[in-house]
């Protein structure tokens, strides 16, 4: 008598289903901006347009083929907005806080792909973090938008000021660098409003930091101490990227762009392009403008970006900081990388070198084919790829 085994149940894997998740947020946003309702003109978009908006919002990245604010109608910007929600967030992120609402259970693999998906380690806290993730960005962008009505609704009315307001708040915080100002200006009109530049610049910081970094922060306060590993290297090397870029950026441009500024102009300038390319987007300057010095400095911010499970891109701040510290333990002679009293285990040292690796091979072969393609400046490419 034979007996047939019972097939076992095969799950996708965390990659996959992250991969086949953004692929479909991505495809059903193009198809809702194709709608005819979705333009201001009435008219159906093409595909191309709206497969690459799509794309930006869903990746945080910012760029468009059409001026957000001019081209696409409310419904439009709503769609471009849910996207860039879902992107920073995450879409699992998303569906685990619905479940939570719902009061359903997630199956043991559900919480292993949603922990791979914000970059934890456990699944032990994963439902009660995933709470945490939705009450701050709620609080967050909340806050968030109500400061920036409070410039917005004066200079363009209520419903307006206020659309401005939450817009602007939401995409900062996923640092999507998108914004409906129009004429593809971003922020040079408020490049000395501090309430502005100052609420923007927190929001994009608090969303770079990463949600790990938030739950720690929370259950810990501010016991410096009792903090991870990866708090205490995001939070001191956010710090460092943001004070010493936003030094570079004053004196490189302080005799060239900024010249005709104040000093306090000056260092809300500089405070601004250090803290906005990480990976927001945003621009209170003409950076077609900077000089070529703050042009470099500005793609090395780029590629560093945000934190690990963060709304930021980048290869993050705990990649650099990781390698930063084997450096200097090479430097002092010392065989194994510490920092904080704690020892980098090799598989990290490992992962870093990897991370910066893919990053760069894709970003250089990406300016290539441009560059095949197409006859702009080196350093032009290079700034968009």
């Amino acid at each position: 008598m034979k007996i047939k085994k019972k097939a076992g149940h095969r799950h996708m894997t965390s990659f996959q289903i992250i991969i086949l998740g953004f692929m479909g947020v991505i495809l059903a946003g193009s198809l809702l901006l194709m709608l005819p309702w979705a333009s201001r003109s009435g008219r159906w978009s093409s595909f191309s347009d709206t497969l690459f908006t799509a794309t930006s919002a869903v990746c945080v990245t910012g760029l468009v083929v059409q001026v957000t604010a001019t081209y696409w109608s409310a419904f439009g910007q709503v769609i471009i907005l849910l996207l860039i929600q879902i992107g920073g967030l995450g879409f699992l992120t998303i569906a685990t806080l619905f479940s939570k609402l719902l009061k359903r259970r997630r199956s043991r693999h559900g919480r292993g792909v949603m922990a791979a998906s914000i970059s934890s380690s456990g699944i032990g806290r994963i439902t009660e973090i995933t709470g945490t993730i939705g009450w701050g960005t709620l609080l967050f962008e909340g806050i968030g938008a109500l400061l920036l009505c409070i410039r917005f609704i004066p200079e363009r009315g209520f419903w307006e000021g206020l659309w401005f307001g939450i817009f602007h708040s939401v995409t900062a915080f996923c640092n999507a660098g998108f914004d409906i100002i129009g004429n593809y200006a971003s922020l040079t009109a408020y490049y000395d409003d501090a309430l502005v530049c100052v609420t923007l610049m927190a929001l994009i910081t608090t969303g770079g930091l990463g949600f790990l970094v938030w739950d720690d922060i929370k259950r810990n306060k501010l016991s410096w101490r009792r903090y991870e590993l990866q708090t205490k290297l995001v939070l001191l090397t956010s710090l460092t990227l943001t004070v010493g870029g936003a030094v570079l950026f004053f004196f490189l441009e302080r005799n060239r762009m900024n010249a005709d500024m104040s000093f306090g102009e000056q260092v809300l300038v500089s405070f601004f392009s250090s803290v906005t390319p990480r990976t927001a987007g945003y621009n209170s300057v003409d950076t077609a403008a900077l000089s070529p010095g703050s042009k470099l400095l500005t793609i090395i911010l780029m590629f560093i970006g945000g934190s690990s499970g963060s709304t930021a891109g980048g290869i993050k701040t705990t990649t650099i900081a990781v390698l930063a510290v084997c450096l200097l333990s090479a430097a002092r002679g010392k065989r194994d990388p510490e920092i904080f009293g704690r020892r980098i285990s090799n598989d990290n040292v490992r992962q870093a070198g990897i991370m910066v690796f893919m990053n760069l091979s894709l970003a250089l072969t990406g300016a290539l084919l441009i560059c095949l393609a197409q006859d702009f400046e080196l350093t032009d490419v290079l700034f968009e790829v």
